[in-house]
C-alpha cells in the first residue's frame, strides 16, 4: 500500500523547529542591534521625559498679512523643520489667530531645534565692505597655503562638478546661531586663508582693517560710526544688530569663529535667499571637502549670483569678498576671483552631519510667511507625566495579572504556551520601539503605552481563539496531534480578519489624527502585526512540539485539554470496509 503524500500541514508539523529557531534569531540579532546603538530604552515623548514648551506671536508689523492660510504655512515649515533634525514627537500647533505652540521634548537636537523653529532663515549674499576682531580681541591667523602648516581648508566656492581647491587655514568653530561655520569651495570663488566666521574674514597685510568703502547713502558717517561702536563680543551689542539691516541698504553684522567675534560693515543684499531653489547636505567622497550643503539657484538668482561674484572680483581685499548672512550672522566671506555661473555652489568646510543637515534643512524650507516672536519659553517636568505613567503601567500590571490568573484557570498548561507568547510579544514590542527612536525619531508617550497595554487582549485573544479550535477538534474526538493540525487553519482565519481590522482602524486612526493621539495609533499597529508573528512563528510551532509530548498529548488533567473534562466524543476511528455483499457504509466522520 502506497504512503500518503505529505501535505504543506505535514511539512509544517514535522519541523516546527524552523519557525522557533527563525523568531530567536530575529530577536538576538535585534536585541544585539540595540545594545551595539546605545538606545537600550525607547525615546520618551515630552509628557515623559520633559522639554520645552514655546509661544510665539506672529508680529503685525509687515507685509504679510495674519490670517489663517498664513498661520498654518508657518506651522507646517516648522513642523518639518524639527522633523528634519530628527527630533522625536515635537508638536507645533496654532492657538488663537496669532499664536502658535511649540513642544519640544529633552534630548537630542531639542536645543537647536528650539533656535530654528520660530527664525525666518533670511540668507542674503551682501558685498563685505570692511570687517575686524570686535571687543579688542586678537585675530587667530591662519597658516598660509605655502607655510605647509596643517589645518582645515580654506572657504571656497565653487559651482558644483568643477574640481575643488583647498588651502590650510584655521578650523572653522561652529556658530550658535548658523549651526555651522562653512565655506564655499571652488577655483571661481576662494577664501582669504585669515580667519573669518567660516573659514575667515581677510586680516589686512598692514594689520588694520580696511577703511569701509562708502555707502551710495546719505548716512555713510552715521553708519561708519554704528561699525566703529559696534562691540560684538557682548551678546547685548548682537541682539541690537538683528537682522542686519534692510535689504536694501548697507548694514553692520556680526560673526563668530574659534570663540572670536568680528564685526563687518556690508553692502546692500545682492541676492535674496529665496533665489536659493533647494539645498541640500552630502558628503564628499570624492575628495577630503567632509559633508557640504550643495545649493542650487533659481534663474534670476544664478544671474545675480554670477553678476556679484563678477564685480566683487574686480576689488581689492577685502571689498573683493561677499558675506553669507544668515539670520544676521556673518556665516561666510569667502573672496572672489572670478565670477561663478551656472546657479550651482557648495557651502562646505568642517562641518559635521548634523550640521550640514540643519543648514540645508533652513535654506530648503525657506523663510516662514510670518516673522514671530517669543512670548514665553516654558520648562515642562516630567513629574505629572511619570506619576500618570506609574498609574498606567499599574493598571496594565493589574490587567496581565487577572490574564494570567483566567489562562491558568481555564487553560491550565495551555497557559504555559499563552504567558510565552505574550513574554515574547513583549520582547519585539520593547526592542523594536528601543530602535525605532533614532530611527524614525519614535517616542513613547503615555498614548502610546496605553496602545502597548490595550495590544495584551488583542495579544491574548489570538491564543484563545487557537487554543478553542484545538479544543473543538478534541471535543470532536481526535487526539492533539491531529487536532493541533487541523484547528490551526481555522483559526489562522479568524486572527488574521481579527487583526486586519485592529491595524486597519489603526492605521486610519494615526491619519487623520496629529499629536500624541498618533503614538496610541502607531503603537496599536505595531503591536497588532507583532501579533500575527508571534503567533505564526512561536505560538503554533510551539504547540506542534508540545502535541509530541505525554503530558499534553495523553491529555493531563493539568494540560487544559483532558478529552473527558471537555466532554469528548468517542475516538473515531476509520473504518475497513469488509467484502461481500453484506457490507455496510463507511462512517463518513472517520478520523
Amino acid at each position: 500500500m502506497a504512503a500518503p503524500k505529505k501535505g504543506r500541514g505535514a511539512s509544517a508539523q514535522s519541523k516546527p523547529g524552523r519557525s522557533l529557531v527563525l523568531i530567536l534569531i530575529a530577536i538576538v540579532a535585534m536585541t544585539g542591534g540595540m545594545f551595539l546603538s546605545g538606545h537600550t530604552t525607547p525615546r520618551l515623548g515630552i509628557d515623559l521625559a520633559g522639554g520645552t514648551s514655546i509661544t510665539l506671536k506672529a508680529k503685525a508689523d509687515q507685509g504679510s498679512a495674519i490670517n489663517k492660510a498664513n498661520m498654518d504655512t508657518a506651522v507646517d515649515i516648522m513642523n518639518r523643520r524639527v522633523n528634519g533634525l530628527g527630533v522625536s514627537e515635537a508638536e507645533v500647533q496654532t492657538q488663537g489667530d496669532d499664536h502658535i505652540i511649540v513642544n519640544i521634548p529633552k534630548g537630542t537636537n531639542s536645543k537647536e531645534a528650539q533656535q530654528q523653529v520660530g527664525t525666518t532663515a533670511k540668507l542674503y549674499f551682501r558685498p563685505v565692505l570692511a570687517s575686524e576682531p570686535s571687543g579688542g580681541a586678537t585675530p587667530k591667523p591662519s597658516p598660509s597655503t605655502s607655510s605647509g602648516a596643517s589645518g582645515s581648508p580654506s572657504p571656497s566656492a565653487s559651482p558644483s562638478g568643477d574640481q575643488k581647491a583647498s588651502a590650510p587655514s584655521g578650523a572653522a568653530s561652529p556658530n550658535a546661531s548658523a549651526t555651522s561655520q562653512g565655506r564655499a569651495v571652488s577655483d571661481a570663488l576662494k577664501a582669504d586663508a585669515t580667519p573669518s566666521p567660516t573659514g575667515s574674514p581677510s586680516t589686512k597685510p598692514s594689520g588694520a582693517p580696511a577703511s569701509p568703502s562708502a555707502p551710495a547713502t546719505g548716512d555713510t558717517a552715521k553708519l561708519q560710526a554704528k561699525y566703529a561702536a559696534l562691540d560684538c563680543s557682548t551678546p547685548a551689542e548682537r541682539a541690537k544688530v538683528g537682522q542686519a539691516g534692510k535689504p536694501g541698504e548697507p548694514a553692520v553684522a556680526c560673526g563668530e569663529v574659534n570663540k572670536v567675534w568680528y564685526k563687518y560693515l556690508l553692502g546692500p543684499a545682492a541676492v535674496d535667499g529665496t533665489e536659493v531653489k533647494n539645498a541640500k547636505a552630502v558628503f564628499d567622497t570624492q575628495g577630503a571637502s567632509g559633508w557640504q550643503v550643495q545649493m542650487n539657484f533659481t534663474s534670476s538668482g544664478a544671474k545675480k549670483f554670477a553678476d556679484i561674484t563678477g564685480e566683487l572680483a574686480k576689488n581689492q581685499p577685502p571689498q573683493n569678498e561677499f558675506g553669507i548672512v544668515l539670520d544676521g550672522d556673518v556665516v561666510s566671506s569667502p573672496f572672489v576671483q572670478q565670477a561663478i555661473t551656472g546657479g550651482q555652489a557648495e557651502i562646505s568646510g568642517s562641518f559635521k552631519q548634523e550640521e550640514a543637515q540643519s543648514l540645508a534643512n533652513m535654506l530648503s524650507y525657506g523663510a516662514l510667511p510670518l516673522s514671530f516672536q517669543e512670548e514665553t519659553v516654558t520648562t515642562v517636568t516630567a513629574a505629572l507625566g511619570g506619576e500618570q505613567l506609574k498609574a498606567g503601567l499599574l493598571a496594565g500590571a493589574i490587567g496581565l495579572v487577572l490574564v494570567v490568573i483566567y489562562l491558568v484557570a481555564y487553560y491550565r498548561g495551555l497557559s504555559l504556551v499563552a504567558m510565552a507568547s505574550l513574554l515574547i510579544s513583549a520582547i519585539l514590542t520593547y526592542v523594536i520601539m528601543s530602535l525605532l527612536g533614532p530611527a524614525i525619531g519614535f517616542a513613547l508617550n503615555l498614548p502610546a503605552v496605553c496602545g502597548a497595554i490595550v495590544a495584551i487582549g488583542i495579544t491574548a485573544d489570538s491564543f484563545i481563539v487557537y487554543f478553542e479550535r484545538i479544543r473543538d477538534e478534541i471535543r470532536e474526538g481526535r487526539t492533539l496531534r491531529p487536532a493541533v493540525e487541523r484547528a490551526w487553519p481555522r483559526a489562522r482565519r479568524t486572527i488574521l480578519v481579527s487583526d486586519f481590522v485592529s491595524f486597519l482602524a489603526a492605521a486610519v486612526l494615526f491619519i487623520v489624527t496629529v499629536g500624541k493621539v498618533q503614538g496610541f495609533a502607531f503603537t496599536l499597529g505595531l503591536t497588532t502585526v507583532l501579533d500575527v508573528v508571534v503567533v505564526f512563528f512561536f505560538t503554533k510551532p510551539l504547540m506542534t512540539l508540545l502535541a509530541r509530548r505525554k503530558f499534553f498529548a495523553d491529555g493531563h488533567k493539568w494540560s487544559g485539554l483532558d478529552p473527558q473534562s471537555l466532554g469528548a466524543k468517542p475516538p473515531l476511528r476509520r473504518t475497513r470496509r469488509p467484502s461481500g455483499p453484506s457490507a455496510g457504509p463507511v462512517d463518513p466522520k472517520g478520523a
